[in-house]
């Protein structure tokens, strides 16, 4: 047989009993297990939890401030990139004076950059007045090339299979003995 049921007057006046199980459905303020748990802190306990809400707080604004700094430092670079293009487009010091050289050396392999560097470091010391610029753009996968501003291509090795052998089988030193004479 079912029990019997209490009257709805009875109900309404003694509260339910406060459970001592804890949830995390009865973390949130205004549930049925908060006022209980406040009434059993005590206040040593209460300035703690305050205290470790403030640690919170101050460690979340800690990451909104850190999260900004990032945006700071890509602003500074976009903008010293962007000065420095500017630079490029107007000539620069040095190509204000003589000749621009410009040296585009895929990134693929230090080869590449090897004899770049072997290029830009004797035509500035051979040649007064010229500025070699190694990879002003993005360079093409497997490519060297050595050309003046103006357009004209000294030397041009365009998609280069490893292990680049036509560009291994070059004689740096003429090449570049060979581009002096046509700058000067």
């Amino acid at each position: 047989m079912a029990p019997k049921r209490k009257s709805p007057t009875a109900a309404a006046a003694a509260p339910a009993p406060a459970s001592p199980r804890k949830t995390r459905s009865m973390t949130g303020a205004g549930k049925r297990g908060a006022e209980a748990a406040l009434v059993k802190t005590s206040p040593a306990k209460k300035e703690e939890a305050e205290q470790k809400g403030r640690k919170r707080a101050s460690k979340k604004e800690e990451a909104v401030a850190a999260a900004a700094e990032p945006k700071a430092r890509k602003k500074a670079k976009k903008e010293a990139e962007s000065e420095a293009a500017a630079e490029k487009e107007n000539g620069g010091a040095a190509a204000a004076d003589g000749k621009r050289v410009i040296v585009e050396a895929c990134t693929q392999c230090r080869q590449f950059k090897m004899r770049a560097q072997k290029v830009k470091e004797d035509l500035e010391s051979s040649v007064p007045g010229v500025s070699v610029v190694i990879n002003p753009e993005k360079p093409r996968r497997g490519c060297l090339e050595i050309r003046e501003e103006s357009g004209e291509v000294f030397i041009s090795l365009l998609n280069m299979p490893r292990p680049f052998t036509a560009m291994r089988k070059l004689d740096m030193d003429e090449v570049i003995k060979d581009i002096a004479k046509k700058i000067s």
